[in-house]
């Protein structure tokens, strides 16, 4: 580092009020290291913002040093965006205050919560947006690529969920963004990732859920997969809103509720959460139990923030990541043939297929009301390449990839964005489908210079 630099560093703790690391502070690798273990980058410096005007410090900062920008909030992006080689890493995990308005059933959250924060304080009231179903991601980077989960079908998208955001521009301004105020970058937000700067702020709608619901597991061998997948098909495009059922193929992991015999070996997995009465929910799930011979279930009333973290020890962070995915208006029997070949050929224990049921309120939705444009969707397919040693990242990644070929002929138009990886720079604008011209025009308006581009980059050309 030469005396320059370390002057231009200097004069920017002087000015910032959060905890600025460098690599050889010892809090350094701890930081820097994010949810997927096969990303490893180092930036130059991470700013760990406390507040707005740290961000703005922040921004300031890689703007004036033509330093490449990365924004953490979870750090659970499968690309790894949360972390750069080289420039400055603005951490706001430490920004993770949520406030609930229970008359107007509205909260308000920093981009360092994770979906944990934001669910325990709003389900203190009984109340819940739709969020995704892993406890540990961030709020931040689920709901700028559109978000979804076991409330969707009922409430929307979390972005259809979305008032209005504060947002730090790549000029350092801070912008309220909303449909009366800035509507072309509030329109830009809801679904075009961190495209167009950092949003400080979120303000998000509330529905009354729970605070206990009706939910869990029905399991099912891997040799009646065809059986239960026809079904799982026919029996998702008639439920309603208020019942979602996803679909999950794996091996067994050592589950107390699953007799020793499956351990180890393929299973088709029924996942359900219903958003009402628990005694109606009962009645609506009871056709599942028929679709084969059930060697499992797990099924029961229990807290909503209890079921969000259902998943959290399948996806804990340290492990090897790599994801396909492609969107489904109908699951065909070829795509459904397509599973079951690369469901009974899985490279590594922890791998997965996994079909999240959205449809219900997610498509009445006009398809360019927002950036998130994939209305014809009733499922977002996860083929979640997971493993633990960098030995197998070959065979895992070619499983992922060959399966996700094999697949594609099937699929409907536009991909969801948080699940691309950092390869897939050419799906971008396939993902956005109609919506991408304009999300083009906002980037040149808001971020001209293409300074937030640690993301699924919209391009200001």
């Amino acid at each position: 580092m030469t005396q320059l630099q370390t002057a231009n560093i200097d004069e920017f703790k002087s000015q910032f009020h959060g905890e600025v690391l460098l690599p050889d502070d010892a809090a350094y690798d701890e930081v820097r290291q994010i949810w997927n273990a096969m990303i490893d980058r180092t930036p130059a410096l991470i700013a760990r913002c406390r507040s707005t005007d740290d961000v703005v410090q922040a921004v300031g900062f890689a703007r004036q040093h033509a330093l490449l920008i990365s924004v953490r909030g979870g750090g659970h992006n499968i690309a790894g965006n949360a972390v750069c080689d080289g420039g400055i890493m603005a951490d706001l995990s430490l920004m993770k205050n949520v406030q609930v308005d229970t008359n107007a059933r509205q909260a308000t959250v920093e981009p360092g919560c994770i979906l944990a924060d934001f669910d325990k304080a709003a389900q203190a009231h009984g109340l819940a947006t739709p969020l995704g179903i892993n406890s540990t991601t961030g709020v931040a980077g689920l709901t700028l690529g559109g978000g979804f989960g076991w409330l969707s079908r009922k409430y929307g998208m979390t972005v259809d969920n979305l008032l209005s955001a504060e947002v730090v521009t790549a000029d350092g301004k801070q912008v309220h963004a909303s449909e009366t105020e800035n509507p072309d970058l509030f329109w830009g937000l809801r679904g075009g990732g961190g495209n167009f700067g950092i949003v400080t702020s979120f303000q998000f709608q509330l529905h009354p859920v729970g605070p206990d619901v009706l939910c869990g597991l029905i399991v099912f061998p891997f040799d009646q997969a065809k059986t239960v997948l026809t079904q799982f098909a026919r029996f998702t495009q008639t439920m309603p809103d208020e019942l979602n059922v996803w679909m999950v193929t794996r091996k067994a992991p050592p589950l107390p509720f699953l007799p020793e015999a499956v351990h180890g070996k393929e299973i088709i997995v029924l996942a359900l959460c219903y958003a009402g009465d628990p005694a109606e929910g009962a009645k609506l799930i009871e056709p599942l139990r028929g679709f084969g011979t059930v060697v499992g279930e797990h099924v029961g009333v229990q807290p909503y923030i209890a079921w969000q973290q259902t998943f959290d020890p399948l996806l804990a962070p340290g492990a090897r990541n790599y994801w396909k995915s492609h969107n489904f208006s109908q699951l065909s029997d070829g795509v459904i043939d397509a599973i079951l070949e690369y469901a009974a050929k899985l490279p590594s224990p922890q791998c997965e297929i996994f079909i999240g049921t959205i449809g219900g309120q997610t498509t009445r939705v006009a398809p360019q009301a927002m950036a998130y444009s994939s209305r014809e969707a009733n499922y977002v397919m996860n083929v979640h390449g997971r493993w633990e040693s960098a030995a197998d990242d070959e065979r895992c990644i070619a499983w992922a990839r060959e399966f996700f070929a094999k697949s594609q002929p099937f699929a409907s138009s536009g991909a969801y964005i948080n699940f691309l990886t950092q390869e897939e720079t050419d799906r971008i604008a396939f993902a956005y489908g109609a919506t991408y011209n304009r999300l083009v025009e906002i980037k040149k308006k808001y971020d001209p210079t293409n300074l937030f581009r640690m993301n699924q980059n919209i391009k200001p050309v």
